[in-house]
């Protein structure tokens, strides 16, 4: 009998929650960063346990939860998921890490430890109406969190407006799984693994596209994530932009739970791919604030892999997931930093920083570390995805492919220029002359993050090797 590894999983953040209150808030912080080590260690276990050529759905926890509706307490990862395990685990210890609460502590880290089991629970539920409990679930600590501690005063307008509008977005979810449900059940793994009926797709398709674009996010989609971006936390902006769970959505449900509607409307989701990163990367260069242009560079990837997963092909995919886990360190790890520049100058607008590298160089050298892994410099983390995205869009949709060259051309471009004017040249403003460099567990989050943005940018084949066995059967099933 397998042991419910991944419940354990879910369950090692949750139970830290209630322990929390009964330490001193000074313990507060030690004590997230103990539970989320463990965690991390747990994920780990189950990724080197994990055998690619192996069963489809690997480390199933399954147990009867609501069976007068045939909903199940389901969990499962295969070579789609298990890779966000570790992933998500190692983000919140930086989040943590580098976070400083000014009040509420105990607070602070409870929601950031609910947040961190909903994430979990995302990637690992197989069960529809189980996702969609996590999916919802989701939305109650990062209200809190960006309410109370956000970075502007405006921050409790903005977490409402995002809930309000990811709420919305919830209602076509529900349409969807509804109509899924009742035509084959919420069990997941059943759903992916049997031929599907060609008649009926095309609205469950629709209405999750609809979900799961809100929070992708795709343009016109996005109109939410200006704001968000100045408003938020840095660490909750991390986590919001890192882990890409609306686009993972779409590959583990909205696609291959309406096969023919995607195959019809392969188009759609072309188009929309290319919209989103065509305009994330004009977006760059029409903002100064760091957090803000950075946003838009995730809007500009993460269109890249939309219009990847439109070739329906196991290169597309493949692609698409190693960008997507790029994004918790590139992005991820990217606004982390300037989280770090925020708090010693009062701002991330390029107007107010000016030549930060002469006070923070080791900052500085970080953010362009992570920058250049967010726009595919080779030798990093996202290139190895970007480069599969990019072989499988040319041979599929040629225009497409050539607009998405030029995008990216156009946001490395952006980037740079955004990084120069923040980070060189004179020094405008007293508060960034007497900022202090990295120091504490920020090396350590720094240090860890080149030696996944680098490591996996050099020797990239073990994570795409990962992948591969569950793209293929994913594009097969699709297209049988």
């Amino acid at each position: 009998m397998n042991l419910p590894w991944l419940s354990c999983l879910l369950l090692l953040p949750l139970l830290g929650i209630p322990a929390l209150w009964l330490l001193p808030a000074r313990w507060a912080k030690p004590f997230s960063l103990t539970v989320l080590a463990l965690a991390l260690l747990l994920a780990t276990g189950l990724l080197i346990g994990f055998v690619p050529d192996g069963e489809r759905f690997q480390w199933v926890d399954r147990a009867a939860w609501l069976p007068g509706l045939g909903v199940q307490w389901l969990l499962a990862v295969d070579g789609l998921s298990v890779l966000f395990l570790p992933a998500s685990v190692l983000l919140f210890i930086g989040v943590v890490a580098v976070s400083a609460p000014l009040h509420a502590v105990r607070a602070y880290h409870a929601w950031l430890l609910l947040l961190a089991t909903t994430m979990l629970g995302i990637f690992c539920a197989l069960d529809l109406v189980l996702f969609f409990v996590f999916w919802e679930l989701s939305l109650l600590p990062v209200y809190f969190l960006l309410a109370h501690w956000g970075a502007t005063p405006e921050a409790p307008r903005v977490a409402a407006r995002y809930v309000l509008l990811m709420l919305g977005g919830g209602v076509p979810l529900l349409l969807a799984i509804g109509l899924l449900g009742m035509a084959g059940g919420f069990d997941g793994i059943a759903q992916l693994t049997t031929l599907r009926p060609t008649s009926g797709q095309w609205l469950p398709f629709a209405l999750m596209l609809l979900a799961f674009g809100l929070k992708v996010p795709l343009v016109p989609l996005h109109t939410w994530l200006p704001q968000l971006a100045l408003a938020a936390p840095g660490g909750l902006l991390a986590v919001v932009l890192g882990l890409k769970v609306g686009a993972y959505a779409l590959i583990r449900f909205a696609v291959p739970l309406a096969p023919q509607a995607a195959l019809d409307l392969h188009w759609l989701l072309a188009g929309l791919g290319t919209v989103s990163l065509l305009y994330g990367a004009v977006g760059i260069l029409a903002h100064s604030n760091l957090r803000v242009a950075l946003a838009y560079a995730s809007v500009c990837h993460v269109g890249l892999a939309v219009l990847g997963l439109a070739t329906l092909s196991p290169q597309g995919v493949q692609g698409a997931v190693s960008l997507l886990l790029s994004f918790s360190a590139a992005t991820g790890g990217a606004l982390l930093l300037l989280e770090c520049l925020r708090r010693r100058t009062g701002s991330t607008d390029i107007h107010e920083l000016g030549g930060a590298a002469r006070s923070m160089p080791l900052l500085a050298g970080g953010v362009l570390i992570c920058g250049l892994a967010g726009v595919g410099m080779p030798g990093t983390s996202s290139f190895p995805g970007e480069f599969l995205l990019v072989l499988s869009i040319l041979e599929r949709y040629t225009g497409a492919g050539m607009a998405a060259l030029f995008g990216l051309a156009i946001a490395a471009s952006a980037f740079l220029a955004r990084y120069r004017q923040a980070f060189f040249g004179g020094i405008r403003r007293s508060t960034v002359a007497r900022s202090p460099d990295i120091r504490g567990a920020e090396w350590l989050v720094l240090l860890v993050l080149i030696a996944i943005i680098v490591g996996i940018g050099l020797y990239p084949a073990p994570w795409i090797d990962a992948v591969r066995p569950a793209a293929e059967a994913w594009a097969a099933a699709v297209r049988r």
